[in-house]
């Protein structure tokens, strides 16, 4: 490179742009540049006669793809090897840069979209069939509280054991479906506010037991089982809400353990 002598406009090699002109055109600070310098993503050129470094047209398009390829997150070390990269990498490495941000974009939206549901101060949304056996709940009488106890559980449970949650979800709602079983869980949901020592305790939870026998038979009860996560997180959190069901939970499980 030629220096510029001091007040000519322009180089003989065409670099004009001070890297101050240059950080505002493209949309970057100087203190970036420098990074980029040090970390050998963007040339440095030499000083002219007045002191100052200055860059051309080939310099901005650079820039320009750089801050676009960090923009988009891709790491400097990554874009320093796609500066190095034929037309057809580097293409090829756009293509797939473009599906992970479409990728993020979703995932982005989704996340917004939960966002404004929180503000708005609705539910978290749980499977289109768990929203219609929700509905199916109030439908047959269940209390509000139930009826948004369940919601939070399914909730709950979808989020913490996906690929188990619908076969558990299929199970009580094959239950409900039942007449006797539901009229049990229609009991069992209006017994929330009894007294922990009221006889109808005793009652409602020998029915239960009797129930899960004729349901299961003499397979192993799964809900019996204390390291099972799914039906630990779900009972605890029932047992947690009323001391009723609490005692109900510790005569069924003495009667089926008996």
């Amino acid at each position: 490179m030629r220096p510029c002598p001091r007040g000519k406009v322009k180089c003989d090699d065409g670099r004009v742009i001070t890297i101050g002109q240059l950080a505002a055109y493209v949309g970057v600070s100087i203190k970036t540049i420098r990074v980029y310098h040090d970390k050998g993503l963007l040339p440095e050129p030499d000083r002219d006669a007045s002191g100052y470094r200055r860059y051309d047209a080939d310099d901005a398009i650079d820039l320009i793809k750089i801050r676009t390829l960090a923009e988009a997150g891709v790491p400097l070390a990554r874009i320093r090897e796609l500066r190095a990269a034929t037309d057809g990498e580097f293409r090829e490495a756009l293509s797939e840069i473009d599906e992970e941000l479409t990728a993020r974009i979703r995932d982005l939206r989704a996340t917004q979209a939960r966002l404004r549901r929180l503000v708005a101060g609705q539910p978290a949304p749980v499977p289109a069939e768990v929203a219609a056996h929700l509905e199916h709940l109030a439908r047959w009488g269940f209390t509000p509280w139930w009826v948004d106890l369940q919601r939070d559980l399914w909730i709950l449970v979808f989020a913490t054991h996906p690929d188990h949650a619908i076969t558990l979800f299929h199970d009580q709602a094959e239950s409900l479906a039942e007449p006797a079983l539901r009229q049990l869980f229609l009991d069992y949901d209006r017994a929330h506010d009894l007294d922990a020592r009221d006889p109808r305790i005793d009652d409602l939870a020998r029915r239960m037991v009797q129930a899960t026998k004729a349901r299961y038979g003499s397979e192993e009860l799964p809900h019996l089982d204390e390291d099972s996560g799914i039906p630990s997180l779900i009972q605890g959190t029932v047992n947690a809400s009323s001391p009723a069901w609490r005692r109900i939970d510790a005569l069924v499980r003495q009667q089926l353990n008996a």
